[in-house]
């Protein structure tokens, strides 16, 4: 398959999922890959004639759907955002929390792949700052649409290059070395709930007290599609609650209760 044939389909068909070719340009081989091995699923010599089985059949756009589900991530992805959230995010929430007779602070990690994203908040929370507020727990809901990449969450082993972005005494505290594989000691998946759940269906029945949405909805979806997914954070999260997206990402909208954190990129907070 060329890729300017993959690219013509992509900005046909993403439309029609409610997704923005932008979001897809720097991807788009990940895609590409997956949509060629349905071609040979299917025995289909391109691309036009899988457009005109989709034309007939409906039932093929989730496919495609899940095609368009991009699973790159990493341990301490965009450190910067990481090291706020240690240094000023996280204290501020626990205090909040712990004014307010809580037990548990509650997080929401939206599209967690592999886990590496949940699993990095929780090595956050227990190597540096649980001694801080022995009191408090940390519980994250972790979401993802893929059912592979929960299970390879759940196994909770990873290569070297997933994990070489982490502190080297993070590493050494939180995984144990198995040949050339690292495996997530369980101490670090206590609080880590994953759940097959897709975002644009909903989000569990609670208010959380940090929501990580981050390289998902505000870099692939369409405008009117970000637009509703934004409803939906702001009334999953807590009062005083803060919504974290990717480096590169920002909300859609001017005119929304989240401010953004002084000093940091890409993190808001809603007003209590």
């Amino acid at each position: 398959m060329k890729d300017s044939e993959c690219v013509a389909f992509l900005q046909w068909a993403l439309p029609r999922l409610r997704m923005r070719w932008p979001g897809f340009r720097k991807v788009r081989r990940q895609v590409c890959r997956r949509l060629g091995r349905r071609l040979k699923q299917l025995n289909l010599p391109d691309l036009d004639a899988y457009r005109r089985v989709l034309e007939r059949d409906g039932a093929e756009w989730s496919v495609v759907d899940s095609a368009c589900v991009i699973t790159i991530s990493r341990f301490y992805r965009d450190r910067q955002i990481w090291d706020t959230l240690k240094e000023s995010v996280l204290p501020l929430l626990a205090a909040q929390s712990i004014e307010r007779s809580e037990r548990a602070l509650r997080c929401l990690s939206v599209g967690c792949a592999s886990g590496e994203e949940p699993y990095t908040l929780s090595m956050l929370w227990r190597l540096e700052l649980a001694p801080r507020f022995p009191k408090l727990r940390l519980r994250i809901d972790a979401l993802d649409m893929d059912s592979h990449m929960l299970e390879r969450a759940r196994r909770g082993t990873y290569s070297y290059g997933s994990l070489k972005g982490l502190p080297e005494e993070w590493r050494e505290a939180a995984f144990k070395k198995i040949g050339a594989k690292f495996v997530l000691n369980d101490t670090f998946r206590e609080d880590v709930y994953l759940q097959s759940s897709d975002v644009r269906d909903g989000l569990p029945n609670y208010r959380y007290d940090l929501i990580l949405c981050r390289n998902l909805a505000f870099t692939y979806y369409d405008l009117p599609l970000q637009k509703e997914t934004l409803a939906l954070l702001i009334k999953h999260t807590a009062p005083g609650g803060v919504l974290v997206l990717g480096a590169h990402e920002s909300l859609p909208e001017d005119d929304t209760p989240f401010v953004s954190w002084a000093g940091a990129k890409a993190i808001y907070r809603l007003a209590l």
